[in-house]
């Protein structure tokens, strides 16, 4: 039989026997942020196609080539959101959270879409954790927003990830710079692509970040921007790295770092790895001061980072990084016949509202075969429930993991079933004791 469709080309399905492990990672990283200070913030899914013509920047890779744009029934043009920092801020500015104590933080967990040619770790949809900071110009919130970042890497156990570390400078101080990457790339200009063509005159930095072999090829040489930020600049820079430093945060200054989006200001940051291939950028981001009023608010220094959920995955399981296993039923209810069925219905209702993870037969199979199920999915307890059990009033509890079992009354049986948990429990740490 042929299926209808298949997934589009660039997505991908997360399967039960994996969803556990992303969700873990997810709820790990927000909180983390959230003993930072950082509160959960949800935006919608698309939003107004100006909203990253404006704030991403009409000359990035994201805007020219790679968005998902559309034309609503009321001839809108609608944008299925490539990034999730210029959301978070049009909400910020929309529901006037400038009038909140500053700074706000905000973290997320959102989709993403760009079209890109799909790779390992570079999906059309994919999915993205980020943090934003709104209203602090200080440098001590750049180096403890990587600090944030940094922290998550090493709980998570993640190793060989590298700090790269660049200043790309002010709109004052960059217009030198611009003017030293125009009188560069304007003597190269015939062997540089037709995107690059046109950025030479709107914006020569993102010809930095092209991908076009020939294009990265002239760039290796072309001007550096730390050569050319301002002593304000260079004053932030140095007192984020002071900053990185005391807290033994190690880094790397790479200053070939401009970030592919317009928005960014003054500090940029990596974290890359070697393990996961070509797409070895796990989370990236930096300050972003003008984006508030690119949107049309008040002047806010702001600065965020993302974190790519599928990298982080890919590397993980790279690394052989341990991560918990999914949940297994307590118990599972064996039954046979209806009034057996109905009874473990009724038990498993009240013990589930009661924490507990419990499951029982829905297939009308065999002993035998959920008995079977039961093994496969992982339950640490099975009992059978049939007319004899039903009459006598009692069960027997089977330890599947090879622990003791025990006999249980039926009357009282949610009750008498965790006191059995609490005993195996300490049964288990008495045995690791000994050991020890």
């Amino acid at each position: 039989m042929a299926l209808v469709t298949k997934a589009i080309k660039g997505t991908q399905d997360l399967l039960p026997c994996d969803s556990h492990k992303n969700r873990y990672v997810e709820q790990t990283m927000l909180s983390i942020a959230e003993k930072f200070g950082f509160k959960e913030i949800r935006t919608p899914v698309f939003e107004h196609t100006e909203l990253f013509s404006r704030g991403v920047g009409d000359t990035t890779d994201v805007v020219q080539k790679e968005m998902y744009t559309f034309d609503d029934k009321g001839g809108r043009s609608i944008t299925l959101r490539p990034e999730g920092t210029a959301g978070a801020m049009r909400a910020f500015l929309e529901h006037g959270l400038f009038n909140e104590p500053l700074p706000q933080k905000v973290s997320y967990l959102t989709s993403c879409y760009r079209y890109e040619k799909p790779q390992a770790g570079r999906l059309r949809e994919f999915h993205q954790f980020g943090v934003e900071c709104f209203g602090t110009a200080a440098p001590a919130a750049d180096a403890e927003l990587i600090s944030l970042a940094h922290q998550i890497f090493s709980f998570l156990g993640v190793e060989g990830l590298t700090l790269e570390l660049n200043s790309i400078g002010c709109p004052t101080c960059r217009k030198n710079y611009h003017k030293a990457l125009r009188e560069y790339f304007e003597s190269r200009k015939a062997q540089l692509c037709p995107t690059c063509l046109d950025r030479l005159e709107r914006n020569p930095m993102r010809i930095l970040d092209c991908k076009n072999p020939e294009c990265q090829e002239i760039a290796k040489n072309a001007p550096k921007v730390l050569d050319y930020i301002c002593d304000d600049c260079a004053a932030h820079f140095a007192a984020v790295k002071s900053h990185l430093d005391a807290m033994n945060i190690p880094y790397v200054v790479n200053p070939t770092i401009v970030r592919g989006l317009d928005y960014y200001t003054r500090t940029v940051f990596e974290f890359v790895s070697t393990q996961i291939g070509a797409q070895g950028t796990v989370c990236g981001g930096g300050r972003y001061d003008g984006l508030a009023e690119e949107l049309g608010g008040s002047a806010t220094p702001s600065l965020g980072f993302a974190l790519g959920i599928e990298r982080l995955m890919l590397l993980l399981a790279a690394q052989n990084t341990p991560l918990p296993e999914e949940e297994r039923a307590d118990l599972f209810f064996v039954t046979m016949g209806d009034a057996a069925n109905c009874k473990a219905a009724q038990l498993a209702y009240s013990m589930r509202e009661n924490g507990l993870a419990v499951q029982y037969d829905i297939l009308g199979r065999s002993v035998k075969a959920q008995m079977k199920y039961a093994n496969k999915t992982g339950a640490r307890n099975t009992v059978v429930i049939g007319d004899s059990e039903l009459e006598s009033g009692e069960v027997t509890v089977k330890n599947m993991d090879g622990g003791d079992g025990a006999q249980l009354p039926l009357d009282g049986f949610e009750d008498a079933f965790e006191q059995y948990l609490i005993q195996a429990e300490l049964g288990r740490l008495a045995d690791e004791e000994i050991s020890f």
